[in-house]
């Protein structure tokens, strides 16, 4: 928290820090979640606006980046703050899911942000509409949480942290669990097409902007080669329409969505709650997409002797421990979350070694099955 200052600037990020409550501390409400019961959060009309009374500004990169996306140290109050640049021009991942009008500013205006229970820090204390061409893009102020963050590199999550991690992934899915998209977030079946067909094809005629959708396209000519036929030609199919896919998840329970538990993204503070950043994917969706994303994601990063199928144990014990009764709907979102997987890396797998191809290409067929 910050000192009390003259400061108009540290005066509204000391108010967004302390606004940060959802329903009772975010335990789970047992229902879909309305406009009503959530908090508007104040959106400034310009990065000036946001960043009025900041003593010093300069440019910085985070450790661990992928896209074009631009960044700013900030102090404000003598504390160092993070500000995040986003905008469709820097973000395939927008382009590919048609975000035109910065979604993750909405969210955070309708106050879906705050939805994640006391176990969750995003870190965001204020955000900026009007940036970018055509004033379309936004700025997220942060925190700087940089040291908690998980370090760059392959060693293992500590055991006890890849566990809180689980607890928390389950958490945040129970405290809204059963939510309806009512604020036009991620559509459903968006995130199975960041590296389908239609969005390759899209950055190929674009030249390229970014260098991930390209390894993707050369990823995919080697899946052909690699995965079985079945599995391959099942694949394919999705990649270029993922509506089967999709609409046999609808036919499971849905809960809200951050969409991207990745190291880079994950850390844990000194009050021992998970921080979580980079909140672009946020949507309407099966929590086992959140499962396999993690593992697809962190499958270096797994303690020793914590297989992906005790992952996946510990995070269904977990939904249970906070709540969700798992009873009748597990097995059949499992199996097609995970071929959704497929459909999001399988490009990354067969860039791979053969066996963690060949677990997702098994798991996949279970999931092709029930389509």
């Amino acid at each position: 928290m910050l000192a009390e200052v003259n400061n108009p600037l540290a005066t509204r990020v000391e108010r967004a820090e302390g606004g940060r409550r959802w329903g009772g501390g975010g335990s789970r409400s047992g229902g879909a979640t309305t406009a009503a019961t959530r908090e508007v959060r104040q959106v400034a009309e310009s990065v000036g606006e946001l960043l009025a009374g900041a003593e010093r500004r300069e440019p910085f990169t985070p450790l661990e980046t992928r896209s074009g996306v631009a960044f700013e140290k900030v102090w404000i109050d003598r504390q160092p703050f993070v500000v995040k640049y986003v905008h469709l021009d820097d973000d395939f991942t927008m382009r590919a899911s048609g975000d035109l009008a910065c979604r993750p500013l909405r969210a955070w205006a309708a106050g879906l942000f705050d939805v994640a229970p006391h176990a969750i820090d995003h870190a965001v204390v204020g955000a900026a509409g009007g940036v970018g061409r055509k004033g379309s893009g936004c700025a997220f102020l942060m925190r700087d949480v940089s040291p908690y963050l998980v370090p760059p590199g392959d060693d293992p999550f500590p055991e006890d942290q890849h566990e809180r991690f689980l607890d928390h992934l389950a958490a945040m899915c129970a405290s809204r669990w059963g939510w309806r998209d009512d604020v036009g977030m991620m559509p459903y079946g968006a995130r199975w097409g960041f590296f389908g067909a239609a969005a390759i094809e899209g950055e190929r005629q674009l030249g390229w902007p970014e260098p991930v959708p390209r390894i993707a396209s050369g990823g995919w000519q080697r899946f052909g080669a690699l995965a079985p036929k079945a599995v391959t030609a099942g694949v394919r199919e999705l990649l270029h329409d993922v509506t089967p896919l999709s609409g046999a998840l609808r036919s499971t329970p849905s809960c809200f969505l951050h969409g991207d538990w990745k190291a880079s993204n994950l850390g844990t503070g000194p009050d021992g709650r998970t921080v979580l950043i980079d909140w672009v994917y946020l949507g309407e969706g099966p929590a086992c997409h959140e499962i396999g994303w993690y593992l697809a994601l962190n499958r270096s990063k797994l303690p020793p002797g914590h297989t992906k199928e005790r992952a996946i144990e510990d995070f269904r014990a977990a939904l249970e421990r906070h709540g969700v009764p798992t009873y009748g709907w597990w097995d059949r979102q499992l199996h097609l979350a995970l071929l959704g997987t497929l459909v999001q890396f399988g490009w990354e797998k067969a860039l791979g070694d053969e066996q963690e191809l060949a677990w997702w290409c098994d798991a996949a067929a279970q999931g092709l099955e029930l389509l």
